[in-house]
C-alpha cells in the first residue's frame, strides 16, 4: 500500500457549512502574551492584528454581536490544573499583569463582554455558551490566537453547541505555519467553515 508524501493532506472528508443570519464575533485571547517579545507565547509575527481589527470593525458597524476572551489565572495558577503544569508559560497569567491585557487596536468598547477563561476553549467553564443562546446567535465567527490551540478548541465547542463555526483564515495565527495551516485544513475538513478576511467582510457586512 502505497503512502501519501509527508507534506500531502489526504482528501478533505466534509462538506460546506452555510453560515446562519445571526452570527456573533468571538476574538480569542488577542492579548499582549502573543505579541510582546519578551514573552515565551511571543507570535513570529503581528499581522494577525490588522485582520482581527478589519473583522472586528467589520462586524461593530452591522451591530453583530462581539465578545472577547483573555486567560486569566489566581496568583497561585491553582485553577489552571493539569494544563498549567503541562504549559509553564502560561505562569504569564497568574495573578494578572500586562502580558494579559487585550491589545490596544482590538480592545473591547462598552457593550462587548470579556469573557475570562482558564483552558483553551472559550466555552469551557465558562457563560460564553448561554450568553450566545441568550443572543439568539447561530454562527460564531472566530478571529484570534493560536489556531492549533484556543482558536481550534473554541471552533469545535461551538460545533458541538450547534452552532456554525467560522473561522477567518487571515484573522488567526500561530508560532509556525506548520501547525497553522493543518490545523486550519482540519477544522475546514470536519468542524468548520474556513473563509478569507475578504469573504468574512463580506458576510459581516450582509449581516446589518
Amino acid at each position: 500500500m502505497s503512502s501519501l508524501p509527508p507534506a500531502a493532506f489526504p482528501p478533505a472528508l466534509g462538506v460546506d457549512l452555510s453560515p446562519g443570519r445571526r452570527p456573533a464575533l468571538v476574538m480569542v485571547d488577542l492579548v499582549r502574551a502573543y505579541f510582546d517579545p519578551g514573552s515565551p507565547l511571543c507570535l513570529p509575527t503581528d499581522d494577525v492584528l490588522g485582520s482581527a481589527a478589519r473583522v472586528l470593525s467589520a462586524a461593530r458597524r452591522s451591530a453583530v454581536p462581539v465578545l472577547h476572551t483573555r486567560v486569566a489565572y489566581d496568583s497561585g495558577g491553582a485553577d489552571g490544573g493539569v494544563f498549567l503544569r503541562k504549559l509553564p508559560a502560561l505562569e504569564g497569567f497568574a495573578g494578572g499583569g500586562p502580558l494579559a491585557e487585550i491589545m490596544e487596536v482590538v480592545a473591547p468598547v462598552d457593550g462587548e463582554p470579556v469573557v475570562v477563561k482558564q483552558y483553551a476553549s472559550a466555552f469551557f467553564g465558562t457563560s460564553l455558551a448561554s450568553t450566545l443562546m441568550s443572543l439568539g446567535v447561530d454562527t460564531l465567527v472566530v478571529a484570534g490566537v493560536s489556531t492549533s490551540g484556543c482558536v481550534r478548541a473554541t471552533a469545535v465547542d461551538a460545533l458541538q453547541h450547534g452552532l456554525v463555526p467560522v473561522v477567518v483564515r487571515d484573522a488567526v495565527a500561530d508560532r509556525a505555519s506548520g501547525p497553522h495551516e493543518a490545523n486550519l485544513y482540519d477544522l475546514q475538513a470536519k468542524y468548520a467553515q474556513v473563509v478569507s478576511e475578504d469573504e468574512a467582510l463580506t458576510y459581516l457586512g450582509s449581516c446589518g
